[in-house]
């Protein structure tokens, strides 16, 4: 049984709102009628919505929302329109201005960042609130740019001395004396995502600077023991790839002044087979305490291509079928 197909005409007030929001050459509306089953045509300022009756409703709550972000940013992306379908499908279309005014610092060219998501926006609010926080889901959050970007933000406003950005170097054993080069050459590779990050939030110039003064840090988790990091934001990436014993060590690294954000995909383990990861251990038996935050990500967060949350879910079905 079909539902019964309904229609809805709504008019934009101005060329530049209908613009912004149908896309060149509509391409915005192929958005929705992807993911909504809805049937979208324009004609001059109007948009014509045909479907079930709730579909178009969807689709006209959606519209008002877009039009409100028009009004704030003058354009519209894709991901503008995917970030509203989604929390229309969650039922939390009340939340997506609201992700818009939580900036939380600007790049070197000026333009605000802010969160993209609902789940981007409790990370952010778990770390303000918490000197350790989990950040676990999958590739395609916004976990690492997020936490650099918070980094930044704490950097600038003076509320750390300096950025320190770790990761282990798994592939390398993190035995790497062996490899060639001097320690930046040996460990580049492993911490390119934390270099891109910076970069694109600081500048590739103004980078270099702060790690010449050595305000900002990035090296590989094995050179975290032994020390107090003091007045420092700490960022541990890919930490599903730390064991027990080096997660241990370097959450007690903690210092006074001090904040620790520690992500990583509990679906992309590369520690030889029976080694349990320091994340999934860390993260339950850290889970009561005050002070410690977690933020557990899902396909529905993805903020890269649409089709990468539908391989996601794809394979998160795959390996469930798979383990029964």
């Amino acid at each position: 049984m079909t539902n019964q197909q309904n229609q809805s005409i709504r008019t934009m007030q101005t060329d530049e709102l209908a613009m912004a929001i149908f896309g060149a050459q509509n391409n915005n509306l192929a958005i929705f009628e992807n993911e909504l089953e809805v049937s979208l045509n324009t004609r001059g300022k109007q948009l014509i919505i045909s479907g079930s009756e709730e579909n178009v409703l969807q689709v006209g709550e959606i519209i008002s929302q877009l039009e409100l972000l028009a009004e704030k940013q003058n354009t519209i992306k894709s991901m503008d329109i995917i970030n509203a379908i989604r929390l229309s499908k969650g039922g939390q279309l009340d939340q997506f201005m609201r992700m818009y005014e939580k900036e939380i610092t600007r790049d070197h060219n000026g333009k605000p960042i802010r969160v993209k998501n609902v789940g981007q926006s409790n990370y952010v609010n778990a770390i303000r609130k918490n000197d350790i926080v989990f950040g676990v889901g999958p590739a395609g959050t916004g976990k690492t740019f997020i936490a650099v970007a918070m980094a930044v933000a704490a950097l600038k406003k003076g509320e750390v001395k300096r950025i320190v950005l770790t990761r282990p170097a798994v592939e390398a054993g993190e035995n790497l004396g062996f490899l060639p080069g001097d320690l930046k050459e040996k460990v580049d590779p492993y911490l390119r995502p934390l270099y891109d990050s910076l970069y694109t939030i600081l500048g590739v110039e103004h980078t270099g600077r702060l790690m010449e003064r050595e305000t900002i840090e990035i090296a590989p988790l094995a050179y975290m023991r032994g020390r107090t990091l003091d007045d420092a934001f700490v960022i541990l990436d890919e930490a599903q790839n730390t064991t027990t014993q080096q997660m241990k060590m370097f959450l007690t690294r903690l210092g006074f002044g001090s904040k620790m954000v520690v992500n990583g995909d509990v679906t992309q383990i590369d520690l030889p087979r029976g080694t349990r990861s320091g994340l999934i251990h860390s993260s339950n038996i850290l889970k009561n305490v005050i002070g410690v935050g977690s933020i557990n990500f899902s396909s529905s967060d993805v903020i890269r291509h649409p089709l990468v949350s539908e391989v996601i879910k794809a394979y998160e079905g795959h390996e469930f079928s798979e383990e029964k």
